[in-house]
């Protein structure tokens, strides 16, 4: 057996022992990701963005919202947010909240 196929195989096994994601938590991993292309990697900002792992769900959610109504300003933000269902953007504060 080569490297390869050893690394293929532990990964597929990882994948068995992890269970079935969800559609709901695939969704969130994909739009979870758009948001790390500006504020880092796992949601680590590596520069001047605020870094989404260090906020509390509350303050995630609240902080989605006020861009969503305008009450907080950011042209960028306001289109993200206002592209979210509340579902969605629970989800990402949880799934943020979880990186810590």
């Amino acid at each position: 057996m080569n490297q390869t196929t050893t690394l293929i195989g532990a990964s597929l096994i990882g994948l068995a022992l992890a269970g079935p994601i969800s559609a709901a938590d695939r969704h969130t991993e994909v739009i979870a990701a758009t948001c790390m292309s500006c504020h880092g990697p796992g949601g680590k900002s590596l520069g001047t963005i605020p870094s989404l792992v260090d906020l509390k769900q509350d303050d995630f959610v609240k902080r989605l919202q006020e861009f969503k109504s305008g009450k907080r300003l950011s042209s960028i933000m306001k289109r993200h947010a206002a592209g979210y269902t509340d579902a969605e953007t629970e989800a990402l504060a949880a799934y943020f909240a979880s990186l810590q």
